[in-house]
Formats: structure tokens, C-alpha cells, sequence
């Protein structure tokens, strides 16, 4: 008889400091004033594990628009994000805006599934509040096309 033990996901939010995050939950909670603690910190766990998922991944990945605003507060900080980068991810992952072949890539909600598995594959938490657009229609891409791809120049 085979035992296979499942090891737990992660919380990404582990993967910085407490003064960082302090720092970023307040940057998104002034942009978005009915978003609480809780959410804010959550929101940052998800935007680690993408940015996880996106240095290991060889494919495009894309974050919500939602976790992609996170991005951007933890992008403002260029140098806490380049250091995260180097120390963490072991190389930058830069912010890449612009569009993908729907024909190649799948469009937006097929690039977001990908996303989410390449973070479940990484063995982080997916917290599916962030990630809503996975329940709806097809959509394009993200509200301002960002995404991580290898390959965009």
C-alpha cells in the first residue's frame, strides 16, 4: 500500500516582510477605500504567487485586474520589488503590458485558469475572490492587457 501525502499550499503572503506588506496593503487600501485589511492582505498573497508562478512558468501567465493592481502598488517600490525579484524569484519579473495572440494563447480567462494552476503548481494558495473572472464568460485579457510573457520583447 502506497501512502501519498498531500503537502499543504502555501500562503505567499510568508514570502515578504511584515513592514512591506503593511506598507502595500495601505498603498491599495487608499486607491480602494471599501477594500478592508483582511482583503488587502490577502490581495498581496495572491500578487506573490503570481509573480511566483510567472518566473517559473515558460508560458505567458496573466493576473486579474485585481491582482494586477496589486502588482502595481508592489512596482512602485522599485526597490523592495527588485530586490523581491533577485532574492526571491532569482531573477526580475518585469511588467510586460500589452496583448497576446488569442489564437495562441487562449485569450484572457484561458491565460487566468493557467495562471491559477501554475500557482496551485507552485504550491501556493489561490484565494478565488481574486481571481473572478474564472466563473464568467470568456473576456479578453485584463483591463490594461498585462500580463508576464517570456517571449514579449
Amino acid at each position: 500500500m502506497t501512502v501519498v501525502q498531500e503537502r499543504s499550499a502555501t500562503d505567499a503572503r510568508t514570502l515578504i516582510g511584515d513592514d512591506l506588506r503593511k506598507t502595500l496593503a495601505a498603498n491599495i487600501r487608499a486607491r480602494f477605500p471599501d477594500m478592508t485589511e483582511g482583503q488587502a492582505q490577502r490581495g498581496i498573497g495572491q500578487m506573490l504567487a503570481f509573480l511566483v508562478a510567472g518566473a517559473r512558468s515558460d508560458a505567458p501567465l496573466s493576473p486579474s485586474p485585481l491582482v494586477d493592481d496589486f502588482w502595481h502598488a508592489f512596482l512602485l517600490h522599485t526597490k523592495a520589488y527588485q530586490e523581491f525579484c533577485a532574492g526571491t524569484l532569482g531573477k526580475f519579473v518585469h511588467h510586460q503590458p500589452g496583448f497576446l495572440d488569442k489564437e495562441e494563447h487562449g485569450g484572457g480567462k484561458a491565460l487566468r485558469a493557467r495562471t491559477v494552476d501554475a500557482i496551485t503548481a507552485a504550491g501556493y494558495l489561490v484565494d478565488m475572490e481574486f481571481w473572478p473572472e474564472l466563473d464568467i464568460a470568456d473576456c479578453s485579457q485584463c483591463h490594461a492587457n498585462c500580463h508576464n510573457s517570456p517571449r514579449h520583447a
